[in-house]
C-alpha cells in the first residue's frame, strides 16, 4: 500500500454493524508513500497514527493518478510518486493555481508554513506540498484553509475572479460599525492596491487604482509624469482600499484625505524605491513617487449583528 498526502483512507469494517470508517492522510513517514501514516478522521477530527490493516484501502482523491478522471476516487495501484508520469516528482517545484494562492494569502498575512498548518490542522508537510505543485485539496482542507487565512474557499479556487465582489446576498441582520484610526492603519496594512479619486485633466472625477506602499503616516504609490493618477498631484485626493467576503456577506472598508505631492527629495525616492513591496502592475516605466498625508482617516465595516 502506498499513499499521497491528502490521500482519503478508507476502512471497510468486515464485522457485521459495525461503521466504515474515513479519514484525510495528513502525514508520512516515509518517503515512498508506505505505512504508517497520520490521518484525521472525518468522524472526530482527531489526528492518529495508523498501521492499516487488510480492510483498509486508498483512494487517490488529491491528485488523480495518470488515467483517473479529476477529482473521482481510485484504487491504491502501488505506484509511488516519483515514478507516476502524471505526477511532478520529489524536489520538483510547479504550484497550481490554488498552491499559489494559497501561498500568496498565507505571505500576506506574515504567516509561516507552520502556523498556517497548525491553524488549518493539517500537516506542514501536506501544506509545503500543495503551495509546491498542483494539487486539488479536499472540500474539508479548503475549508480549514481559509479560516486559518482569514479568507473564503471561493478566492483560493480563483472563483468570481471577473466579476466584482458584493454580488452574496446580505445578511440577515447586518451590523455596521464605524473603524478607529488604528484599526484603519491597520487594515491599510504596509501596501496592496487601492483606489485614488481625484479630479481628472479635463475636469471630470475619474477614479485609479494603483499598488501603493504605506510608510509612517503616508500612503505613496507610483505612476509616470503624464498618466491619469499624475492629475493628483497638489490636489487633496480621496484614497480608499477595501475587502469584500462574498461567502459570508462580510466587508471593510477605509478611507484617507488629504494633499497629494510629488516625492522629489533624492534620499526619499530611493528609500520608497528600494522599500516598495511589489513594482506597478501596469508595468511600463512608472519612476514618479506621489504621496498621500491623510488629514482624514475613517473607515467602516459589515459584519453579523451579535444576537
Amino acid at each position: 500500500m502506498r499513499a499521497h498526502l491528502g490521500d482519503q483512507l478508507v476502512i471497510e469494517s468486515t464485522r457485521s454493524g459495525a461503521a466504515r470508517r474515513d479519514g484525510e492522510i495528513v502525514g508520512l513517514h516515509h518517503t515512498d508513500g508506505t505505512p504508517p501514516y497520520d490521518v484525521r478522521w472525518s468522524d472526530t477530527e482527531e489526528v492518529t497514527l495508523l498501521f492499516p490493516g487488510p480492510d483498509a484501502h486508498i483512494h487517490h482523491l488529491e491528485h488523480g493518478l495518470p488515467g483517473t478522471p479529476h477529482g473521482s476516487a481510485a484504487p491504491d495501484t502501488g505506484v509511488t510518486e516519483a515514478a507516476s508520469p502524471g505526477l511532478p516528482s520529489v524536489g520538483t517545484t510547479n504550484p497550481g493555481d490554488i498552491g499559489r494562492r494559497v501561498a500568496v494569502e498565507r505571505r500576506r498575512r506574515g504567516l509561516g508554513r507552520e502556523e498556517t498548518a497548525r491553524r488549518a490542522r493539517m500537516s506542514p508537510i501536506y501544506l509545503a506540498y500543495l503551495e509546491e505543485h498542483p494539487a486539488d485539496p479536499s472540500v474539508a482542507s479548503l475549508i480549514r484553509l481559509a479560516d486559518a487565512l482569514g479568507t473564503t474557499t471561493s478566492v483560493l479556487r480563483g472563483g468570481g475572479v471577473e466579476l466584482p465582489p458584493g454580488q452574496g446576498h446580505a445578511l440577515l441582520h447586518p451590523r455596521l460599525r464605524d473603524l478607529g484610526p488604528d484599526e484603519c492603519r491597520a487594515l491599510l496594512s504596509t501596501h496592496g492596491v487601492g483606489r485614488v479619486a481625484l479630479s481628472a485633466p479635463d475636469g471630470r472625477p475619474a477614479v485609479v487604482p494603483v499598488n501603493y506602499e504605506v510608510v509612517g503616516e503616508t500612503i505613496a504609490f507610483r505612476t509616470a509624469p503624464h498618466s491619469l493618477p499624475a492629475a493628483a498631484v497638489g490636489a487633496e485626493v480621496a484614497f480608499e482600499v477595501d475587502h469584500v467576503d462574498d461567502a459570508r456577506s462580510q466587508g471593510w472598508s477605509v478611507l484617507a484625505v488629504g494633499p497629494a505631492s510629488v516625492v522629489t527629495e533624492p534620499d526619499a525616492v530611493r528609500g520608497l524605491t528600494e522599500r516598495a513591496h511589489t513594482t506597478p502592475w501596469p508595468g511600463g516605466k512608472r519612476e514618479m513617487w506621489v504621496s498621500i498625508r491623510p488629514t482624514s482617516l475613517t473607515g467602516r465595516r459589515i459584519t453579523a449583528a451579535d444576537r
